[in-house]
């Protein structure tokens, strides 16, 4: 159970709870309501799955990058508290979890999972070459509600499944714009081994104006959404609290002082997704 216990540690497990919220909300939107017991128990199946598939490869992917960076030197697979070839055979099994999943949510599930791995493991490596990692990252996880809307209503190319893209580029800002604030810890170890972020390339001030314009996309689309879905007060009473934890996320943190970010990363980032959750969920109820 001990290399069990170090994998999960290894992905951050925990942290799915926090993933989790993404991919209910296109579920949520595509049902109109709750879908059917199976498909929530396989959606969940298949974003545990597809989390622990990412951040199994990007570990793997980083172990020589993160051995050289005192703030992840730490970490299980650099230290040598879980060895390679466990992290491997996890990573791997998950894959399999992942594909079972999108087997048992139909066809087009199935077709596009291709597509969903490249971006899966691919996003580990986009750093080596271009500063807008932090992107391609939010779009990874935004192929979360994506993928949902898919396992519920079996299509994603027609007029109706506008929501569900709209959903994504949401999603793609709002992790974006906070990876724009996590990398402003790794400035000088990202320019000393040249790799590509935007606070190495242009600066943290900058990194940080940019990820808070990347939320007031965010935000805007948030309405555009509310709109588009004609969302009871429920959902702008979330919207205006998703708002101030906004504002407290970038009052924590600022160019001379980045001792705050793990709040601001992990705490209410947590907020913003249960708070999203929640409202969207209101809102639909009150339909």
């Amino acid at each position: 159970m001990k290399p069990l216990r170090d994998f999960l540690e290894l992905i951050k497990f925990e942290h799915t709870v926090f993933a989790l919220p993404f991919a209910y909300l296109g579920m949520l939107l595509a049902a109109n309501g709750f879908p059917s017991g199976r498909q929530f128990f396989w959606i969940t199946i298949a974003m545990a799955a597809a989390r622990t598939v990412a951040m199994g490869f990007n570990r793997i992917a980083d172990r020589q990058i993160d051995a050289r960076n005192p703030r992840t030197a730490g970490r299980p697979l650099v230290s040598g508290r879980i060895s390679l070839r466990t992290a491997w055979i996890g990573t791997i099994l998950a894959t399999l979890v992942l594909g079972v999943a999108a087997w048992q949510l139909g066809p087009l599930p199935l077709l596009l999972l291709p597509g969903a791995l490249l971006f899966l493991f691919g996003y580990s490596y986009t750093k080596r070459f271009t500063w807008l990692s932090h992107y391609i990252l939010g779009f990874t996880d935004g192929l979360a509600p994506l993928g949902a809307w898919v396992a519920v209503r079996g299509s994603l190319f027609s007029p109706q499944d506008l929501p569900a893209w709209l959903l994504q580029l949401i999603v793609t800002f709002w992790i974006g714009g906070f990876d724009l604030i996590y990398a402003c810890q790794d400035v000088e170890i990202d320019r000393r081994d040249n790799l590509k972020s935007i606070p190495a390339r242009f600066g943290v001030p900058f990194a940080l104006w940019l990820s808070a314009f990347s939320h007031l996309i965010c935000v805007v689309l948030l309405a555009v959404l509310g709109l588009m879905q004609n969302f009871t007060l429920p959902y702008w009473i979330g919207l205006a609290i998703i708002v101030a934890l906004f504002i407290w996320e970038h009052h924590l943190v600022k160019p001379h002082d980045l001792s705050r970010i793990d709040v601001a990363f992990f705490n209410i980032n947590s907020y913003i997704s249960l708070t999203l959750f929640f409202s969207v969920l209101g809102a639909l109820w009150l339909r």
